[in-house]
């Protein structure tokens, strides 16, 4: 009797130790601090292989560093991504989502009309906006809720224009956009309004959505006696034309913005002799020990994780979008910092002062909040060895 009496007793201590123990781990786990950062990116669509890229970027910051002090209590920092799926369409319903989850801010997204679609959704919810490389006016414009750490359009097309005249000495371009696509139409408008006012003359054409076949289109570059070729669209139209361009034996170079600096562009001109010329925030191969430490630290993150290095395109060639993502998310980081908060009406207040040192180069914001940059990196496909090369570091006249 003593016995059964000892061994109830036993078993009554060891249930409420365990129920002690349970108690406490349920206690710490509600007790731990957590602020989600949505990342509104495609993962899909025309746009899925440089939103993976950028989307890369903001995950190797997170997995560097997981934590933010807000108002000296530490919180942990949870992604929560979305795939807007490259649509204009589907745009809502990824930046509802976001909202919908209880995210205190937003990086995103890769492509400028997915950017201006959810943006009233984000604004509407008080909910402020970092763009990566999202670079059309219109995506910051008459909305206060959105910000953005990349260089615009009008810029970007400028340098262009300024680098076809410099370098090749172009008096006549052919430029190609998508219809109906806010980045490319928007950078082809601003490319031709500079060119020409250089002097040059411009072949301007539209392709619409679902072209597969660009030939009739390489074909009139080369038919008009163009010097360059100028076409900053998707990375899934930049493979086809370059494709074109290769079996047609295009001797003139092809011009491109930030969207071409792409491992799918590099893997496409491989081996050819298409010239391809693009402008871009980044570039490997700085002295600069934040930059060097950036480049090492990532390319060792795809080699240990074999699904980031599939996102990358399957090789470790650092795209600058990537650069800019980790770069987006200190910034972000700051902000939350500088609130003291995570509400996303305090972050938004105190967003036009935040200021970072990135890999990408200084970060401060505008009175539309913009980026205050005044400089292009531009680099060339090597095609014997796929590797970028860089060219010069670019601004205009």
């Amino acid at each position: 009797m003593k016995k059964n009496l000892f061994v109830m007793l036993v078993l009554f201590l060891a249930t409420a130790l365990i129920f002690v123990s349970c108690s406490k781990s349920s206690e710490s786990s509600s007790d731990a601090k957590v602020v989600k950062i949505g990342v509104y990116e495609p993962a899909s669509g025309d746009n899925g292989a440089g939103g993976k890229q950028e989307t890369l970027g903001v995950q190797y910051a997170n997995y560097l560093t997981p934590t933010v002090t807000i108002n000296g209590e530490e919180y942990k920092v949870e992604l929560v991504i979305v795939d807007n799926e490259s649509s204009n369409d589907k745009a809502v319903t990824a930046a509802s989502e976001l909202v919908s989850k209880g995210v205190s801010l937003v990086l995103g997204s890769y492509g400028s009309g997915v950017s201006i679609a959810g943006g009233d959704t984000f604004a509407n919810a008080e909910v402020p906006a970092i763009g990566i490389t999202c670079t059309n006016p219109q995506v910051t414009l008459g909305n206060d809720w959105y910000y953005r750490i990349c260089f615009l359009d009008p810029f970007q097309g400028t340098v262009l224009a300024n680098y076809a005249k410099d370098t090749f000495g172009a008096k006549k371009a052919y430029a190609l956009a998508k219809l109906g696509d806010d980045y490319s139409v928007g950078l082809c408008n601003y490319f031709k309004k500079a060119f020409e006012g250089l002097g040059g003359e411009v072949i301007y054409e539209t392709f619409p959505e679902g072209t597969s076949d660009f030939a009739a289109y390489v074909a009139n570059a080369k038919n008009n006696g163009c010097d360059v070729f100028y076409s900053p669209v998707s990375i899934e139209a930049a493979a086809l034309i370059i494709e074109q361009a290769n079996t047609q034996g295009l001797k003139m170079p092809i011009l491109a913005g930030d969207t071409w600096d792409s491992n799918v562009v590099l893997g496409a001109a491989k081996g050819t002799n298409v010239q391809i010329s693009v402008t871009t925030f980044f570039v490997e191969g700085s002295t600069d020990s934040q930059v060097t430490e950036f480049v090492d630290g990532f390319k060792s993150y795809l080699a240990s994780n074999s699904t980031a290095l599939t996102n990358n395109g399957g090789n470790d060639e650092i795209a600058a979008v990537t650069a800019m993502g980790f770069d987006a998310y200190y910034v972000a980081l700051e902000a939350l910092k500088a609130a003291g908060s995570t509400k996303g009406s305090d972050i938004q207040k105190i967003l036009p002062n935040v200021t970072y040192k990135g890999v990408s180069g200084d970060i401060a914001f505008d009175e539309n909040g913009d980026a205050i940059r005044d400089v292009a990196y531009v680099k060339k496909v090597d095609n014997a060895t796929g590797k970028w090369q860089f060219v010069s570091v670019q601004s205009v006249k």
